[in-house]
């Protein structure tokens, strides 16, 4: 389901706007078109559409990826998503990061990473191919985000206020691009670390193995490529939480 207009005042939409995104128990995407919501027409069409296919990329990932359920009483209770598990009471395979980590080891950080990074390729490359791009001002940050270019220079500007006030037309404009930085530093940064740091030369091979799982729910691939690059048991090494009772593969 894509918005195209809002009667709030200043409302900008795209990736970032907020309460959208993929439903899991209703399986749908909710998403808004990029760019200011007053006129029901985007005023970059181009970047609009980029936004879009990055979104529509992202959320069809998550439909994709595997899922089961399971009955509590009267309770629908979801006890495996992708890769990651979850107990009756609520534990996960995998514990938060702490704040401020630069990398994570968490796996609702790492599907969700993984999912964006393939999103954003995807919409990098129709960029390139129809030679679009963006420099100035608010529009520049949303095709770095949309096309996964952002830099580390560009998350520590969107931490200041002052900056996104510069940059953004309204104040929901701003609230956006600070989302914007919120989520490439907690979600994509650290994804781009975690592959660095276990995939060293072969980031994009690990890359490809957490995908292929987090849609399949098998352990399989991605522990033998990791157990062959760091050892027995590399999975659990890495992932899981001391206080989860291990009932699951890895």
């Amino acid at each position: 389901m894509v918005g195209t207009r809002s009667e709030r005042e200043g409302a900008y939409g795209g990736f970032h706007h907020p309460n959208q995104g993929y439903r899991h128990l209703q399986m749908r995407a909710l998403i808004t078109v990029s760019g200011p919501l007053s006129s029901g027409l985007p005023a970059d069409p181009e970047l609009a559409a980029l936004d879009l296919l990055r979104a529509y990329a992202h959320d069809c990932l998550h439909y994709g990826s595997f899922r089961s359920y399971r009955l509590r009483g009267d309770e629908i209770v979801r006890t495996q998503y992708g890769v990651n598990f979850r107990r009756y009471d609520g534990r996960t395979y995998s514990a938060p990061d702490l704040a401020g980590s630069p990398t994570t080891r968490n796996l609702g950080v790492v599907m969700e990473g993984a999912c964006d990074r393939e999103a954003r390729a995807i919409a990098r490359q129709i960029a390139r191919r129809l030679d679009i791009t963006r420099s100035e001002g608010m529009t520049a940050y949303v095709f770095r985000d949309v096309t996964g270019t952002l830099t580390a220079t560009d998350t520590a500007a969107l931490s200041r206020p002052a900056h996104r006030a510069t940059h953004a037309p309204t104040e929901p404009a701003a609230a956006f691009l600070e989302s914007m930085g919120k989520y490439q530093e907690s979600v994509n940064a650290r994804y781009g670390r975690f592959l660095a740091d276990v995939g060293r030369d072969e980031a994009a091979d690990l890359h490809t193995a957490v995908l292929r799982a987090t849609l399949s729910g098998s352990l399989t691939g991605l522990s033998a490529w990791l157990d062959h690059r760091h050892g027995p048991r590399s999975f659990a090494s890495l992932f899981l939480n001391p206080g989860y009772p291990v009932r699951f593969p890895g």
